[in-house]
């Protein structure tokens, strides 16, 4: 018997069986690929099913049918989902009330999609239709959220930007004493065991720190790991989402920390950041998206600092930025993989790289 009753057909899930792809292999691979054959690796960090906290559900109306869930594997229909082991168990309940909220919707015609965050205070939600809200569309919207506990529940028109409809309550993420209010639809580690794991392994790989030590951090988005390092030394903050930006400003601000994290909007692809920029930095750490780093390795390398912090969720791309480390002559410290992605190809890394000066 399959552990999902959509396994075959629904694209969510690679295999039926979480331990069926070596994960520690996948990691130790991307390494040995960069030049590092014999890197330190620490046991696979496995997260469990049911915890995952975000979702991006593809929405499709034929007549009065609603479809609400994953793309089909290798295929643009959608699985209406009817369960979902990896998701936290709060989702379940709220699909089908979703459903009907769709169908009422004037803005819904034929495809959409539903992006929810699970945040500390309930789901956050942004519905991304085909056709303009309506002022009926409004009032369902709001009613929706105020039954179904949704502290914000955001809209917008094909790829315009999101607007809230409804604030309930300030939808709020917490990273460790600081509360981030995220903007809709915003980026977030999968999972909360997940991200604890990958802040334990960063943390754990920063070098000895004095009171002026200085870490510069890049794609920080809204602030996961930027928080957590604040109490470790100041921290330089870059990230090309202005939303995010604001977002985990307003978060240090809000917590007193003005003086101890700074964010700065800058697109590391177009723009990386300069070898002058990161030279006296104790530490630089970066979680890159899933292509990678690829602009701004080479000013990492030229900036010779000598402690770089790698958190991946691409093993190809790891491999591919960690070359250039090589060839400068760094060396793998620490390797941690982290599984928060059952049942798929996916792995998420933090790799400690060190340079003696």
């Amino acid at each position: 018997m399959s552990h999902c009753i959509h396994f075959g057909i629904c694209g969510g899930c690679a295999v039926d069986d979480p331990r069926a792809i070596d994960k520690f292999s996948l990691l130790e691979g991307a390494l040995s690929r960069a030049g590092f054959a014999d890197a330190p690796i620490a046991p696979l960090v496995e997260v469990p099913a049911g915890t995952r906290r975000r979702v991006d559900l593809a929405a499709t109306r034929k007549g009065v049918d609603i479809a609400l869930g994953l793309h089909k594997a290798r295929g643009a229909d959608v699985v209406d989902m009817r369960e979902c082991v990896l998701l936290r168990p709060e989702f379940l309940p709220l699909l089908p009330p979703l459903r009907e909220l769709l169908r009422s919707l004037t803005a819904f015609r034929r495809a959409g999609s539903v992006a929810i965050n699970w945040l500390d205070n309930g789901p956050d939600i942004l519905l991304r239709l085909d056709a303009a809200f309506l002022q009926p569309d409004r009032r369902r919207i709001i009613e929706f959220a105020k039954a179904h506990g949704a502290p914000r529940i955001s809209i917008a028109t094909g790829t315009e930007l999101p607007e809230p409809v409804v604030i309930v309550a300030p939808p709020v993420v917490s990273f460790g004493a600081v509360a981030v209010t995220p903007p809709p639809g915003g980026f977030l580690q999968a999972s909360i065991a997940g991200e604890a794991a990958i802040i334990a392994a960063v943390l754990a790989g920063l070098p000895k720190l004095t009171v002026k030590a200085r870490i510069v951090e890049l794609f920080a988005g809204v602030g996961t790991l930027s928080f957590p390092l604040a109490a470790h030394a100041r921290v330089e903050a870059y990230e090309g989402d202005e939303a995010a930006v604001n977002a985990a400003d307003a978060g240090a601000r809000a917590a007193g920390l003005g003086g101890r994290v700074t964010f700065t909007r800058r697109d590391l692809h177009r723009r990386p950041l300069q070898p002058a920029d990161m030279a006296k930095a104790s530490c630089v750490v970066l979680d890159p998206p899933f292509a990678g780093a690829a602009a701004q390795m080479r000013f990492i390398v030229a900036s010779g600092v000598a402690r770089v912090i790698y958190a991946s969720c691409n093993p190809d791309a790891l491999a591919a930025d960690a070359g250039q480390l090589r060839k400068a002559g760094y060396s793998v410290l620490a390797a941690t993989p982290i599984d928060q992605f059952p049942y798929s190809g996916n792995l998420e890394s933090v790799v400690v790289f060190g340079k003696v000066k």
